[in-house]
């Protein structure tokens, strides 16, 4: 039998063009699925945002571990609520294909916590892999305006999904898929208390990136807001005092204020002992050069133009000398959602008991 990860990946078959929908586009095709799983999933609405999009939840499955899949706290990350979409249309559709899963297994997923923020960004997705779009109409939530940082109560968002998560908890497994905008690979997050148990995990993940044309994006970071390295492609979940301590370092009590819990930290606080991990895949891939460990040269490089590179596409003007100096390539977006679901299997794994 094939492994779960490998089950999960297969959902996005070779031929499949995945793009980028926004809730509008997708929701009824989401409820339909439930609708139609024969009591195997449930859609609920369990609030709004700020400006009065509707905020889904679904669960799916009948088993008695609980996972909470979560994406989109981050308005210009749009691969993890396209892969969650993906998982529960399709996985409903290929129930059988996904059993062993579903007995296992009950999972509550919230394909997009952030609708009003993926409107603000469809400039670009909807020009997609176009690295002039992105740079010239990327917008991303500035401290105190962050619901990553935000629980339980920054926003009637983070409001609505604290209520929803104490609903369903404790959670066995909590994956939050989110994104870089630029990096030289990939790079997996692991919350603190689960970082020295995760060794076959973090072997399968590097695997798994390397045999979808990705390096591991190796920066040591040396705790800078509480990111700690375990080794390269693999960081510890940041955390709300750690940066509420690295901005007061700054002398910037403002914005230190701004610094509630993580939603990783949230989740622990609901009981029991959750594996929690964030994904961070690029957009756009930096290509590698030779550097000393955890520097990750090219990327460091590329960050000092950036600000310019952005005046510059805002103005219209091409970036293909940036492209090829740097090597610049978009990640094809079934090769990141399959990597992302393959991410899941094996947390799954990990977990299972």
């Amino acid at each position: 039998m094939a492994s779960w990860a490998d089950q999960l990946a297969t959902l996005i078959p070779d031929e499949a063009t995945p793009v980028f929908r926004t809730q509008e586009m997708v929701r009824a095709a989401l409820k339909s699925a439930c609708q139609s799983s024969k009591g195997l999933a449930t859609f609920y609405e369990i609030g709004r945002s700020e400006e009065g999009r509707p905020l889904d939840a679904i669960v799916m499955g009948r088993g008695q571990q609980t996972v909470l899949l979560l994406a989109g706290a981050h308005a210009d990350e749009p691969v993890g609520p396209e892969t969650l979409r993906w998982l529960v249309i399709e996985g409903l559709r290929q129930a059988e294909r996904l059993q062993s899963l579903l007995e296992r297994f009950r999972f509550v997923i919230l394909p997009h916590i952030n609708p009003d923020g993926e409107a603000r960004n469809r400039c670009w997705t909807e020009r997609w892999p176009s690295l002039e779009a992105y740079l010239a109409g990327v917008v991303r939530e500035l401290p105190g305006r962050d619901l990553e940082f935000g629980y339980p109560d920054l926003r009637s968002e983070n409001r609505a999904i604290a209520d929803f998560l104490r609903a369903h908890a404790p959670f066995s497994l909590y994956i939050n898929l989110h994104s870089m905008g630029f990096a030289e690979g990939a790079l997996l997050l692991i919350e603190r208390h689960w970082s020295f148990r995760t060794e076959t995990l973090q072997q399968a993940f590097a695997e798994a990136a390397r045999a979808a044309g990705l390096e591991l994006h190796d920066h040591n970071r040396k705790g800078e807001k509480g990111f700690f390295y375990l080794g390269p492609g693999f960081m510890t979940t940041p955390e709300g005092e750690a940066m509420r301590t690295f901005f007061l370092a700054q002398g910037d009590p403002d914005t230190a204020a701004h610094f509630r819990m993580s939603s990783m930290e949230f989740t622990r606080s609901l009981g029991g002992d959750p594996l929690c991990l964030v994904t961070e895949l690029p957009l756009f891939v930096v290509r590698h050069r030779p550097s000393p460990p955890g520097v990750p040269v090219a990327y460091l490089e590329f960050r000092e133009q950036l600000p310019a590179l952005r005046l510059r596409a805002q103005k219209g003007v091409s970036l293909d000398e940036a492209r090829r100096f740097f090597g610049l390539r978009a990640l094809p977006l079934p090769i990141a959602m399959r990597l992302q679901l393959q991410t899941i299997g094996f947390a799954l794994e990990t977990v299972a008991t």
